[in-house]
């Protein structure tokens, strides 16, 4: 009766079941798996949100297939703030490309969408037929997979590899290419390992899809949570070959529930005419936004900087309260983040991530991420939240370490 598409495993496995049981017992347990951010103590203008959906120019049904002109021309000021205050991707970036940095992103490039899984769908819908395939960074986050399964895409893996920080394997890319692959995802940066693109792979990157006819498909959702310091570049720039940047306010403001995100096409010029027309059609079949939410973006957006600044303070603190911790010990082993919302911790292989997990949580009442949960290659990997309360983030810590060096 059912498609194949939707064959997946539904049963809940052993992790989730260890969670239901500690709950149905009474346990409090400590989540260093948070990533709700409406649910860890922040503090929003609530005024200013609920305002900004009140506009009586949603009364009117004004059906644009790319989103309200309002909303994109404030989607392409923030990226204008990017280039402002921001170097580029990479060193080999043109003047003539720079001038047109400064000058902002052209809101007819902008396709807004409900939210970065339904952009998703627009460009696997856009660039593969059935059967085709699609290039993913491992590990990554999960959600990948029932994205490609709905779109009838195959995914096909290639490593990000782990050498006092994490980088593209691209000889591992070029063995992963086949004559039906269509595009090369990247999450700039990534969930969960945090890496950006760095700057000496994004000519390599470039060439790599010139030589087989790939676009990018360029997940920035977490790109404004620079924990290294340093500044990371949009991709929004980058005109070497068909690009297309997803983001949206689900972490940029950290409003996941205003359910609203975008793509921005860049790249030469006759390539994205090409997909911007095609893309209007996609979108303008489904017409998924909203006229409150579309008119409130502009004031969604402004949210970001008040909110940006408790997110990277927690997550910065969190950071270093983990680092002196682990410093004080030798099991574990916390891998290089430069940006986003997680650690990687490194963890003895005495038993699998997801068994370790789940005797955290009968033992402990401590919840993390098992590796396999963003398919990490082998065993030894926990991930943890660094957005959850302080407190909480420290005693739930303790505990796992305590655990763990047992």
């Amino acid at each position: 009766m059912f498609s194949e598409r939707t064959n997946w495993r539904l049963e809940r496995n052993r992790y989730t079941e260890a969670i239901e049981k500690a709950r149905a017992r009474g346990a409090q347990l400590l989540d260093l798996t948070a990533s709700n951010p409406t649910r860890v103590e922040l503090r929003y203008d609530s005024a200013a949100i609920l305002d900004s959906l009140g506009s009586e120019r949603a009364l009117d049904y004004d059906p644009q297939a790319k989103g309200l002109l309002s909303g994109r021309h404030a989607v392409a000021e923030y990226y204008a703030g990017l280039a402002r205050g921001q170097r580029d991707v990479g060193s080999n970036v043109s003047t003539e490309d720079s001038g047109t940095r400064d000058k902002g992103i052209d809101p007819e490039r902008i396709v807004l969408t409900a939210s970065t899984s339904e952009g998703y769908s627009y460009v696997f819908r856009l660039l593969c037929n059935a059967g085709d395939e699609v290039l993913v960074p491992k590990p990554s986050y999960p959600l990948f997979e029932f994205l490609a399964d709905l779109q009838d895409v195959k995914l096909v893996p290639y490593p990000l590899i782990y050498d006092h920080g994490w980088q593209m394997d691209f000889p591992s890319m070029e063995k992963a290419v086949t004559p039906r692959t269509r595009a090369v995802v990247i999450v700039h940066p990534n969930n969960p390992t945090g890496s950006y693109v760095k700057a000496g792979e994004l000519g390599p990157l470039n060439e790599f899809c010139r030589e087989h006819g790939l676009a990018l498909v360029v997940d920035e959702v977490f790109l404004d949570y620079e924990l290294d310091d340093a500044a990371h570049a949009s991709f929004v720039w980058n005109r070497e070959v068909l690009t297309f940047t997803l983001s949206g306010l689900s972490k940029i403001s950290a409003l996941p529930q205003m359910k609203v995100a975008w793509v921005v096409t860049s790249g030469p010029e006759n390539e994205v005419e090409a997909a911007m027309g095609r893309l209007e059609v996609i979108a303008d079949t489904y017409l998924s936004m909203n006229a409150p939410v579309q008119w409130a973006i502009p004031a969604l957006l402004e949210q970001r900087h008040d909110i940006q600044k408790q997110l990277l303070s927690r997550a910065r603190n969190n950071l270093a309260e983990l680092d002196l911790r682990l410093a004080k010990q030798s099991a574990c082993q916390r891998l290089v983040v430069e940006g986003g919302w997680y650690a990687v911790l490194r963890v003895p292989v005495t038993r699998s991530d997801e068994e370790l997990a789940i005797e955290l949580v009968d033992e402990k009442s401590v919840l993390v991420h098992p590796g396999h949960f963003y398919d990490f290659p082998r065993d030894g990997y926990v991930v943890l939240s660094l957005i959850g309360e302080e407190s909480e983030f420290m005693q739930g810590v303790e505990r796992v370490l305590e655990w763990v060096n047992r």
